[in-house]
């Protein structure tokens, strides 16, 4: 005999996979282990849904040989079936799609996917192997999945739910039943029933997640009190959501859970129920209810994982001071990593109190800055370690006022967690559990604060997998790796950038090594810094840094370098937008790390410095904060413009190294507008800086718009030839300038002997070619081609822009696209094959030659022939004839 069954409180997701496996087993019969839910049990009432099925008290067990077990492999919930499952020879098939268990039963063939309900998995089935279903039947397959989905709106819900609803509503299920069946209106006992549970309602903090939980006492049963607990949840936009209803001697626990950390279906096992990660139940016999709420609270301590601990929100490391410096040298320390509190470490490294700046400042105040950091330390304090719960740490910070928590391990310090740190944490994981999540994954809406589909989405295959792959090897090596800066913001912003830069919190240079053996790439390292190069096979490049963090000596002075942590790596950056990262590490591969609000100034459209002396440090970021805003059509946030005139006042520009303050007007010139630029820098007073002489105003940038539209007009052409485009920029923006003073300014940037000849080419030619071109203006294409040819193509382009005279342009634009290219048939072999003896004669004859074929006294390969015979005689040193 056949059977198919399913778990006892059978519901729609039950009946449904019974039909569906109906149709897999025609032979078997249907049979219900036990009671129903008040929905299946009205469903199975109506006429037209009237469903054979066999009560199990008429089936002998004896004689089952085949098992079907539905929407269930847990033997608690199968009734009397569970005393044949030992019996040898029976056979088992189990298709389900509840999450594995320990006290699982195993089957001969078993049919698991973690889908939204049972019912998808064999309507796939049904799907392929062609097997055809009435609209009735349709109906209550559907009727099954819409209601184990919460009509496909809950978090369990997968692409294949949709598509088997897809398919059954082809098939002809009716939504109108589906809606009635699901959706009806609560009776007048479910509506004070739910009052009560109302009033009730108890929020609880565990393990830092809030629970919330419910009670009630009915002296009669009522029917569907499942439903209470999702309006319960709606009406408090609850995450995780425990409701007791006694009823009688029996307790009905309903459990629903919107967040990974709280597994609902673990918890109501352990009471002998179960159920789904996301939605569970239980009902528990002859206990008070209030004796089994300080039991369930004792479990959901014990089985509610922290949501954060300090190891996942710690800075680490962390720079400390010995306890036998002075304070004064305590104050040049904390002045140095911009800190307002540091570990103090005795002799043999372990922690032996805290300082802050306010009590070394105060010391100083008294005269006592000889005095030791271990005399004004505070060394009564409060230690955690990785493993302590956000609660825990929010309690120390802040009810016992410990504003910096030192994270100890084996005596030693390995971290610390600041106010600023919770706070942040603590946002970041309120926002994530936000019940309103954003449709659309976008920089302007997205709380998630995870971007790895995003990844997914805007990086090709092969560059995903690196990133994979850079996780695995951190994950291996124990160290935190991180993508970071203009690759983040630009994949936040949906643009494309393959400029992988890498973080390491760790050892930078042996993550590395294993990297490039892993590629099977070449490594260019360079040790005393912690930074590196992996060069792939295709000789793509990803660059490798150790985190580290830097300090000014002085303002304008390069700086200092140590190693550091992630958040300190990214704060030496020089805009919020660039302080972004993503962490690779494969249990959190994806995680957006933001310590200093870039995702908000990138919504925002704003370019922040993080901190007020950004500018006097590196007063290069005046020209990055114009680059970056101009590129992006941002805006220098209020503040910061402040500080960046401040620094133009103080004429910090003018300390600036040449090469530096080249670089960054060189990569303003390298952008796609750079004009946009030049005239911010104009409005910004920062022209002079280049040299005094230069200041913005119509005719210069007149001059560089019509550069402009020469270089795309050139580009519209398709010129094979590469051109250096800021060359003609750079010489358009100093235009006022003399040959010398343009001379000058070249070096006083070091501009390299690589690119100066074809600079000065640009600036002092394009005069000679103007005045050539204006003398012989009836010239032949020959004699245009020799006023012309000698010069580079950004000389060409230039004195196109400079050119006042539209004939002169012509004439160029005549040169480079149809005098330029042409080209000779005849060759060095084939004037020796006509009798011409090789030497300097040649190259005479070519040159005659082209001049003819410029000015089209010859065509064709004979036309040349013939005109090379008769302009030039065979013999041992032919001379062209008169």
């Amino acid at each position: 005999m056949q059977v198919i069954t399913s778990h006892i409180n059978s519901d729609f997701d039950s009946l449904a996979s019974m039909i569906a496996a109906k149709k897999l087993y025609p032979e078997a019969r249907l049979v219900f282990p036990g009671s129903l839910e008040d929905n299946l049990r009205f469903l199975l009432k109506m006429p037209k849904y009237q469903v054979e099925h066999v009560k199990i008290r008429d089936i002998p067990l004896e004689k089952i040989d085949l098992l079907v077990l539905v929407d269930t492999k847990l033997a608690d919930r199968i009734g009397k079936f569970s005393q044949i499952l030992k019996r040898p020879h029976l056979q088992i098939h189990i298709y389900d799609h509840h999450p594995s268990h320990a006290k699982d039963i195993h089957g001969n063939l078993e049919v698991i996917k973690p889908y939204g309900s049972t019912a998808t998995i064999f309507t796939e089935l049904l799907q392929k192997k062609n097997i055809p279903i009435s609209p009735q039947e349709a109906t209550l397959i559907a009727l099954g999945i819409y209601e184990d989905t919460g009509l496909l709106t809950f978090a369990s819900t997968t692409p294949e739910d949709l598509q088997a609803a897809a398919f059954l509503l082809s098939q002809g299920a009716n939504l109108n039943v589906i809606s009635d069946l699901i959706d009806r209106s609560l009776t007048s006992e479910q509506i004070s029933l739910l009052n009560l549970l109302l009033q009730s309602l108890e929020k609880h903090t565990i393990n830092g997640i809030e629970v919330l939980i419910s009670s009630a006492s009915v002296d009669r049963y009522i029917g569907e009190v499942a439903v209470l607990a999702h309006k319960i949840r709606d009406m408090e936009s609850a995450n995780v959501l425990f409701m007791l209803v006694q009823m009688e001697n029996r307790i009905h626990l309903v459990a629903r859970s919107r967040i990974p950390e709280v597994d609902v279906g673990d918890i109501t096992h352990f009471f002998g129920g179960g159920g789904h990660h996301h939605a569970a139940s239980a009902t528990i016999r002859d206990e008070p209810l209030v004796q089994f709420k300080e039991s369930l609270l004792e479990v959901l301590h014990n089985r509610i994982k922290p949501a954060l601990t300090a190891k996942d929100i710690m800075s680490s490391p962390i720079k400390s001071i010995v306890q036998t410096l002075t304070i004064d040298e305590g104050k040049k320390k904390i002045n140095r990593y911009n800190v307002n509190t540091m570990p103090v470490l005795d002799q043999q490294g372990k922690l032996s109190g805290l300082i802050t700046r306010q009590t070394i400042d105060k010391a100083i105040q008294h005269g006592m800055k000889e005095s030791l950091v271990k005399d004004f330390m505070q060394s009564d304090l409060i230690t955690i370690n990785e493993e302590t719960g956000i609660d825990r740490i929010r309690e120390y910070i802040i009810e016992s006022n410990q504003r910096f928590l030192p994270v100890i391990q084996k005596d030693h310090l390995i971290g610390a967690i600041t106010k600023t740190d919770l706070l942040r944490a603590l946002h970041d994981y309120m926002e994530q559990l936000s019940p309103f999540k954003p449709v659309f994954d976008s920089i302007t809406d997205n709380k998630s604060k995870n971007v790895a589909r995003l990844l997914q989405e805007r990086l090709p295959e092969k560059y995903l997998s690196i990133l994979q792959t850079a996780g695995q090897i951190a994950d291996e090596l124990g160290i935190s790796a991180y993508v970071v800066g203009g690759f983040v913001r630009d994949l936040l912003l949906r643009l494309d950038n393959l400029d992988i830069d890498l973080v390491i919190e760790g050892n930078g240079i042996l993550f590395a090594e294993y990297l490039a053996h892993k590629v099977q790439g070449r490594l260019k390292a360079h040790r005393r810094f912690g930074t590196a190069v992996v060069i792939f096979p295709n000789g793509f490049k990803i660059d490798i840094a150790t985190a580290r963090t830097e300090y000014y000596e002085k303002p304008v002075a390069l700086p200092l370098i140590e190693l550091s942590s992630l958040k300190h790596d990214l704060y030496r950056r020089d805009f919020t937008i660039n302080t972004l990262a993503i962490r690779l590490n494969t249990p959190k591969f994806g995680r957006l790390i933001d310590f200093f609000g870039g995702k908000r100034d990138l919504k925002d459209k704003k370019i922040r410095v993080l901190h007020s002396l950004s500018f006097i440090e590196d007063p290069t970021r005046v020209f990055r904060a114009i680059r970056f805003e101009q590129r992006y059509g941002f805006k220098i946030g209020k503040n910061t413009l402040g500080l960046l005139n401040n620094t133009v006042k103080m004429d910090l520009l003018t300390k600036l190294q040449g090469y530096r303050f080249f670089t960054e007007l060189y990569l303003i010139l390298l952008e796609e507008d750079p004009i946009k630029a030049i005239k911010r820098m104009g409005e910004l007073n920062l022209l002079k800086f280049i040299h005094p002489r230069i200041h913005g105003n119509d005719q210069s940038y007149r001059l560089l718009l019509e550069i402009k539209k020469i270089i795309n007009w050139y580009h519209l052409l398709y010129f094979e030839e590469p051109i250096k485009s800021w060359f003609l920029d750079f010489v358009g923006l100093t235009d006022q300038l003399t040959s010398e003073e343009f001379h000058d300014i070249c070096r006083k940037f070091k501009i390299s002997q690589r690119y100066l000849p074809g600079l000065m080419q640009v600036k002092i030619k394009h005069q000679t070619i103007l005045k050539d071109l204006a003398f012989h203006r009836q010239a032949k294409p020959s004699r245009i081609y020799r006023i012309l040819h000698p010069f580079s193509m950004e000389t060409l382009l230039y004195t196109m822009a400079k050119s006042p005279s539209e004939e002169s342009k012509k004439k160029i634009s005549h040169y480079l696209t149809t005098l330029r290219p042409t080209k000779i048939f005849l060759t060095g072999k084939n004037l020796k094959s006509m009798g011409y003896q090789p030497g300097p004669i040649f190259k005479k004859i070519q040159e005659t030659l082209l001049e003819a074929k410029l000015d089209g006294e010859v065509k064709t390969k004979q036309d040349e022939v013939n005109y090379v015979i008769q302009k030039f005689t065979r013999q041992s040193s032919p001379k062209l004839k008169s």
